[in-house]
């Protein structure tokens, strides 16, 4: 073989072996771009799952805070208005002509008060006269002042053994306690 050949034969086998590691390696580089492709989509996929997990945790979050905001609010308006009936019933209490202030009295004394009992009657009670002369004072044998730290309208009792507070605001208050519940289901029912 003559030089020339055997140098026509070295390139020859050398660009083969040059075509054949460039394809192996355009091969690899594929593969490895594949790879790098599922990972990268992979990875998005699970960074989206992740974002909507996070936005959705976000609106429950807000949408929870948002109901319990509305809640209070409802609440606290329900109270505003049930606090207004209250107040427009003592208004009423305090409003009562002398008959039914005289009345109303009457069956708290009776109920009430203990056996020489001191009736503290509130600076604006304008009845005091027309009640101390009732049967049940002589009887009981009450005695009777005006004044002192009496709330607004009605009395109380000073007793010996426990004062009772049978003030307007006081009944009022008690009627609350125990019939919230059931005014606010007639105020409010939605059913």
């Amino acid at each position: 073989m003559s030089r020339e050949s055997i140098v026509e034969k070295i390139i020859s086998d050398a660009k083969t072996e040059a075509a054949a590691i460039i394809s192996e390696a355009e091969k690899g580089a594929e593969t490895t771009i594949a790879r790098a492709n599922l990972s990268a989509e992979r990875k998005i996929t699970g960074v989206k799952f992740e974002t909507a997990q996070k936005v959705k945790s976000i609106l429950d979050g807000k949408s929870a805070s948002a109901r319990l905001d509305c809640a209070k609010i409802k609440l606290k308006e329900k109270r505003r208005v049930i606090d207004a009936l209250y107040e427009q019933a003592f208004q009423a209490l305090l409003s009562l002509d002398k008959k039914q202030t005289v009345a109303l009295s009457q069956r708290l004394l009776e109920q009430y008060a203990d056996d020489c009992d001191e009736i503290v009657f509130s600076s604006n009670f304008k009845y005091v006269e027309d009640v101390i002369k009732l049967d049940v004072v002589k009887e009981k044998k009450l005695k009777h002042s005006v004044g002192g730290a009496v709330p607004d309208g009605g009395f109380i009792l000073k007793g010996k053994v426990c004062d009772k507070d049978i003030s307007y605001r006081a009944l009022l208050s008690i009627d609350r306690e125990q019939n919230v519940s059931l005014l606010a289901e007639k105020l409010f029912n939605q059913g």
